[in-house]
């Protein structure tokens, strides 16, 4: 099977080729405030922006960027993997529960049973390892995350609030989120069952819990932890960690996955 990765920044890129059309959607607008080098480069090493009680500022564009722009904070390789497979990266495989691998062999051989291929929501963890770009707001009482995709975004609330006891499962869960010196502790639950957490059909139900640990280790990185601690579908918790770089001079661009979408059946 082949895929195209960040349609979007392609199709940005042929819009920003009409006349006109580039500054219609703020392409190449310079990001204010960035630092720079003596040479005038955006210096990514910089330390991270803080907002004024401190804490690192997660504000920022932030997911699949080209080598001419990153460098070598590009992670494309990384998330494509990821997206595919979210436990890629780790030494050994994922510890399931009895019938799980019965049930991801059976996800990986029907494609056409991903969500994400009929343009649902993907939930909170693939917006982590999807190929369109995330904003980040991040104000007193709650991070948000805006994605391009169909749209959607996703509410970390930061203001002391518990999570709810009995929650209507939706596809992002509930998320309330918590300081832990420079690193933002977030505890999201209430998630729809049944969840693919990536294109192999790893899964995520109803009784799981998603732990991220995100930090702004410098200027132009993000670093994601994520632990999914789920009983139904696997017999021990598991960590991966993703590192995204700060895109610069962009925009979010509008795409609506089911909007003249021909491309699912070529996935069977």
């Amino acid at each position: 099977m082949t895929l195209t990765w960040r349609v979007p920044c392609a199709a940005a890129l042929m819009i920003a080729a009409l006349p006109g059309a580039g500054a219609a959607q703020w392409l190449d607008y310079p990001t204010p405030g960035v630092p720079r080098t003596a040479d005038g480069k955006p210096n990514l090493s910089a330390p991270a922006p803080r907002t004024p009680d401190g804490k690192p500022d997660l504000s920022g564009m932030w997911g699949w960027d080209t080598p001419a722009k990153c460098g070598a904070h590009c992670n494309d390789f990384q998330l494509a993997r990821e997206f595919m497979n979210i436990a890629a990266s780790l030494q050994g495989p994922l510890p399931y529960q009895p019938g799980v691998a019965d049930l991801v062999k059976t996800r990986r051989a029907s494609q056409d049973l991903d969500p994400n291929v009929h343009c649902m929501p993907r939930g909170a963890p693939r917006i982590w390892t999807d190929d369109y770009y995330k904003r980040i707001v991040q104000i007193p009482d709650r991070v948000v995350i805006l994605t391009e995709r169909n749209m959607q975004y996703r509410q970390i609330f930061t203001d002391g609030r518990p999570l709810p006891r009995d929650p209507n499962p939706t596809w992002n869960g509930y998320s309330t989120g918590r300081w832990d010196a420079d690193t933002l502790v977030v505890q999201t639950t209430g998630f729809k069952d049944d969840l693919w957490l990536d294109a192999f059909g790893n899964p995520l139900s109803s009784a799981g819990k998603l732990t991220e640990k995100i930090r702004r280790p410098n200027y132009g990185t993000l670093e994601v932890e994520m632990t999914i601690d789920d009983p139904k579908s696997y017999t021990a918790p598991w960590t991966v960690t993703l590192r995204q770089p700060l895109v610069l001079d962009s925009e979010l661009l509008d795409y609506y996955c089911l909007e003249n979408e021909k491309s699912w059946v070529h996935m069977k």
